[in-house]
């Protein structure tokens, strides 16, 4: 077993809003957030006030302890209002992907039981669409919108105090694919998301002082945990961005003077090849986090070069709130993830026999901590899957420690596709494929791919006399999944290899 290097952190016990905006007072009229395309500021005394109105407006409204509001927006300011001002009030948010088709926002609004949707003007058409047949009584808008009921509407007289509540009460509800199937409701509490953003303050030794650029989607744990939640706490200011454009994320770094920057690895890849690069002053840049998925060696140590920073990798997942990994400043090793978080132990075991393994012996992860899950919504069985007996989440990742003490991840049991940072569950499109009346059978795997890291690649197996082409296939999943999920390749074959036991044998079409 690996424990932390580094010093454990005292865990508060507080509601998640009053530790991330323990400070709002006195930081006052410091920028807290930033529209980095309007230059829109809202500040730290702005932001709390604003929170205590929404939260003070859903009391007033009925809205009870326990109660779950969907947020389904890109990264704005208000997106930290919304998601304060539920979790005050006593509520769970929701995040979901507004890239997301009607018939996927429908499945999480289902399962999650949402009561209330906030949204934007470009999105509501699809949550009008997504909102029937579900509990929720009413939609909202961030800003303006024909037929809609402004945000704003919700605000009321401010909340004094936080809705009472034990570190043990869900506050958040984001949805993974865990390490493999469909997409669950992860339940974090107020103490999981509390004690992680502890842990990476101290150990990222992240400073009141800096600016955090936001383009990591706040609806995603990384973005909402170790962006907006860890920023706020530490009185940073985030400058947010609604979407990637390389040009604009460059230029926010220039004009705002952004100290640390938290991205994907398709994003390192610009930074360390594209030309525009060299236009833009990146000199205030201290460091570049990676995470979500993979980054070589080779092309962090070509980033760091270009910019003059560390470009640094930590290991997580939407399960462990994510964080249970990372590169403390000045302990940049290539290839490595960083070492234990505190507060956090670590088992690398032999996924056959279960039995620990040793320095530079591949194995899967597994980690114990106060950042791990209460479990997967409505979902026991696969709960009791990842979660053991011990209190061990099993990851699905193999990887290994040196003997220093850094973790390095070279594999992963589980099937899940990351493409840009995202995860893409094979059998969510290998059931959407096999409803395709031409197709008999079909499997999905990810190939690698510079610029996304990986692409799902569908085999398809054809129903005699059946005909359609591969573009066919493709228009027909697109129609019906977001972007990021959508097939790139159509291989067709005449059978899929499968186990047995009638499991799919993936490495055999990768080795295809």
């Amino acid at each position: 077993m690996y424990t932390s290097p580094l010093p454990d952190v005292d865990i508060p016990n507080l509601p998640l809003s009053d530790y991330i905006l323990e400070r709002a007072g006195a930081l006052g009229d410091k920028p807290a957030l930033i529209e980095g395309m309007s230059g829109r500021v809202l500040t730290y005394g702005a932001l709390a006030g604003a929170v205590r109105s929404l939260a003070g407006g859903l009391v007033a409204k009925g809205f009870a302890k326990g109660d779950v509001l969907a947020i389904m927006a890109p990264n704005l300011p208000e997106y930290a209002v919304v998601f304060h001002g539920v979790a005050m009030a006593g509520g769970i948010v929701t995040t979901i992907n507004p890239t997301y088709t009607a018939e996927e926002v429908h499945k999480q609004l289902v399962d999650s039981g949402a009561s209330i949707l906030v949204t934007i003007g470009m999105f509501l058409p699809v949550a009008t669409a997504a909102a029937e047949g579900t509990s929720v009584q009413e939609i909202y808008v961030l800003g303006e919108a024909e037929g809609a009921q402004p945000m704003t509407a919700l605000l009321g007289a401010p909340l004094a105090d936080s809705i009472p509540v034990v570190p043990g009460d869900l506050v958040a509800l984001p949805y993974s694919s865990g390490t493999t199937g469909v997409s669950k409701g992860v339940m974090l509490t107020h103490h999981n998301l509390v004690a992680n953003v502890a842990q990476v303050l101290s150990a990222a030794d992240v400073r009141e002082d800096e600016t955090f650029i936001a383009v990591l989607p706040f609806f995603h744990i990384y973005g909402m945990q170790v962006l907006m939640n860890t920023g706020l706490r530490a009185g940073a200011t985030v400058v947010t961005m609604p979407r990637f454009d390389l040009e604009e994320f460059l230029r926010l770094h220039q004009d705002y003077g952004v100290t640390r920057s938290f991205v994907a690895p398709p994003i390192v890849v610009a930074l360390a090849k594209h030309p525009l690069v060299d236009k833009f002053d990146m000199s205030k840049l201290e460091q570049v986090f990676s995470g979500a998925a993979p980054l070589s060696a080779e092309l962090a140590l070509e980033a760091g070069g270009r910019l003059g920073c560390e470009i640094v990798q930590g290991f997580g997942m939407t399960e462990l709130s994510p964080v249970s990994h990372l590169t403390p400043p000045g302990q940049f090793k290539p290839g490595s993830v960083g070492v234990t978080a505190p507060n956090t132990q670590t088992r690398i075991v032999d996924p056959e026999t279960g039995a620990d393994l040793g320095v530079d012996q591949d194995g899967e992860v597994l980690v114990k901590g106060p950042q791990v899950m209460l479990g997967y919504l409505n979902s026991p069985e696969a709960t009791a899957a990842t979660i053991d007996a011990q209190g061990w989440l099993h990851t699905g990742d193999i990887g290994h420690f040196d003997a220093d003490g850094h973790l390095y991840i070279v594999d992963r049991l589980k099937e899940l596709i990351k493409v840009k940072g995202f995860q893409v569950p094979p059998a969510e499109l290998e059931a959407l494929l096999l409803t395709h009346p031409a197709i008999a059978d079909a499997a999905v795997i990810g190939r690698p791919d510079e610029e996304s890291g990986e692409i799902p690649v569908a085999f398809v197996v054809l129903r005699p006399g059946s005909e359609v082409s591969a573009e066919e296939i493709q228009a027909f999943v697109a129609g019906k999944v977001a972007t990021y999920k959508q097939v790139r390749e159509v291989v067709f074959t005449d059978a899929i290899p499968k186990s047995a036991s009638g499991k799919i044998l993936r490495r055999m079409l990768r080795d295809q």
